[in-house]
């Protein structure tokens, strides 16, 4: 696999998302492993589209990011709308899953950075029961802030004692985006995975929803039923927003293919893997 060639994605409110499906990100994050180079991987659904349209820094991390999967049946939408057909909804917590249950990952090292105390270790555990074959190095549990220098030192320092092939952070967008293109450089490890909420998940603190209502693009809805009091202004606030202004973009390029009779799909012109020292802007090495 040539990890310079360009990719095809779907272009959803200026940032590159993936085109797409479990197949197709499991077979990146193998070339990647097998690869060289170092990067990390965003999981973007509507509240971090949302997020980079009003945060230059994060629109910037999308854009150097090795992938950038859609986390959600909005994203899938645009992006089949865009002529990706067989674009899928690939979420962290089943690209996670995935990674763990299948055997060409057996000999691949993993870390786990995020979670409120007890749950990355309880997630190890959890995991290790279900898939026996599976290599999980550490855990860390980080603060409710910014790593104070004296953390930094001792992070780095762990990590590069374990020297795992994929870290897992769970801290939220944007904080996961913003901590992997940051840290990136300084860390011990071949691949940076921000998958949200992914250790409540599989440690069973988040209900997941029927598959109905994935297919639907319903998963918001169970999600605010859950915990209405943290997200129904991070809803309200961006689902009809992200609405309009997906509309607006769609309705700008029909009348754009309208003038062409053959519209290509749209291709990343960044590489398909991120080069370590070409993030060193927002890393400020």
């Amino acid at each position: 696999m040539n990890v310079t060639d360009s990719r095809l994605v779907a272009c959803v409110l200026g940032v590159d998302v993936d085109a797409v499906d479990m197949e197709g990100a499991l077979g990146n994050v193998a070339a990647f492993l097998q690869s060289s180079l170092k990067g990390y991987v965003c999981v973007a659904g509507v509240h971090g589209i949302m997020e980079a349209q009003g945060n230059p820094q994060l629109l910037e991390i999308y854009c150097k990011a090795a992938m950038t999967i859609p986390d959600g049946m909005p994203l899938a939408w645009v992006g089949r709308m865009q002529g990706h057909s067989g674009m899928q909804r690939v979420t962290g917590p089943d690209l996670m899953l995935e990674v763990f249950r299948r055997k060409e990952f057996s000999e691949t090292t993993h870390f786990f950075y995020g979670g409120r105390e007890g749950v990355a270790a309880e997630l190890r555990d959890k995991l290790q029961q279900q898939f026996p074959w599976v290599k999980i190095v550490g855990t860390y549990t980080p603060p409710f802030r910014e790593l104070s220098e004296c953390e930094e030192t001792e992070l780095f320092a762990h990590i590069a004692t374990l020297k795992p092939d994929i870290t897992w952070i769970g801290i939220g967008c944007p904080k996961q985006e913003i901590f992997m293109a940051r840290y990136l450089p300084n860390l011990e490890t071949k691949l940076m995975v921000g998958v949200g909420a992914a250790f409540d998940f599989h440690t069973g603190r988040i209900r997941d929803c029927a598959n109905w209502m994935k297919r639907a693009g319903l998963q918001w809805l169970h999600r605010l039923l859950q915990d209405p009091r943290r997200l129904w202004w991070r809803y309200l606030r961006n689902n009809p927003a992200f609405l309009w202004r997906i509309t607006l973009q769609m309705l700008h390029v029909r009348r754009s293919t309208r003038r062409s009779a053959s519209a290509p799909l749209y291709h990343s012109c960044r590489p398909r893997f991120a080069r370590q020292d070409r993030d060193n802007e927002l890393t400020g090495n």
